[in-house]
C-alpha cells in the first residue's frame, strides 16, 4: 500500500507510531491524545463485511489491517480516522469498523454474568456499563442491527451467528414490558420484543 501523491501519510512513520518497539502485542497507542494538524483523505474504507480497502483495492494483508486497527479513532462528529502523532487520515466506514464474531458467557446466568465479544481483528470487549450493547431496527424490513462498543466510540456489529448466540442467552425483561434482553456486568440490554 502506498500513499497517494497528495498525502505524506507514510507507512514507515505509521508503523513506528503503532509499534514503537517493533512488537505487535501490548497496549494500544494513545490515539485519543494525538491531535496532529495534518489530515487528509487517501481513500481508506472499511466495508460492511469488515474488509479494508485503499484507493479501490482490498488490503489483503491481515497483519497490516490489524496494525491499522490499533490507531483507529472515531470523533464526536462521527468521523473515523487513522491517527498518528504526525497526521491523521479519514477512514470511510460503511457500517461499523469491527465485526463481533463470537460471544462467550462467564459466571452464573443472570445479572452477574459477563458477556465477552470477540471481534474479527482479535479484540475482546466485555459488555457492561462502559461497553453497551445496542440494537437498531430497520424501519422498512424490521431487521435488527446489533452493536457492542469496543473502545472509545468504535463499535463492532454482531455477525448473524453471534447475534443468534446472544439471542439464545436472552431472558424476559424484569420490568414487565414485553421485551427480551441479556444481562452483562449488572446491566440489562434489551434486544427486542418478546414476540
Amino acid at each position: 500500500m502506498t500513499s497517494s501523491p497528495d498525502s505524506s501519510f507514510g507507512l514507515e512513520d505509521t508503523l513506528k507510531a503503532i509499534l514503537p518497539e517493533g512488537k505487535f502485542a501490548g497496549p494500544l497507542p494513545p490515539v485519543h491524545l494525538w491531535n496532529p494538524e495534518k489530515c487528509g483523505d487517501i481513500g481508506m474504507e472499511i466495508r460492511a463485511d469488515g474488509s479494508w480497502w485503499h484507493e479501490g483495492g482490498r488490503i489483503n494483508r491481515e497483519r497490516l489491517v490489524k496494525l491499522f486497527s490499533r490507531i483507529l479513532r472515531k470523533d464526536e462528529d462521527g468521523s473515523t480516522w487513522l491517527v498518528t502523532p504526525y497526521e491523521k487520515v479519514l477512514v470511510h466506514v460503511e457500517d461499523a469498523p469491527f465485526l463481533a464474531v463470537r460471544v462467550d458467557r462467564s459466571g452464573k446466568p443472570g445479572p452477574d454474568q459477563v458477556l465477552t465479544f470477540a471481534t474479527n481483528l482479535g479484540y475482546e470487549t466485555a459488555a457492561g456499563p462502559q461497553a453497551p450493547i445496542r440494537v437498531e431496527t430497520d424501519v422498512e424490513t424490521g431487521e435488527p442491527a446489533p452493536y457492542v462498543l469496543v473502545r472509545g466510540r468504535l463499535e463492532a456489529k454482531l455477525t448473524r451467528p453471534a447475534f443468534y448466540e446472544l439471542v439464545e442467552l436472552a431472558v424476559p425483561a424484569e420490568d414487565g414490558t414485553n421485551r427480551l434482553g441479556v444481562w452483562s456486568k449488572g446491566v440489562f440490554f434489551p434486544l427486542g420484543p418478546a414476540d
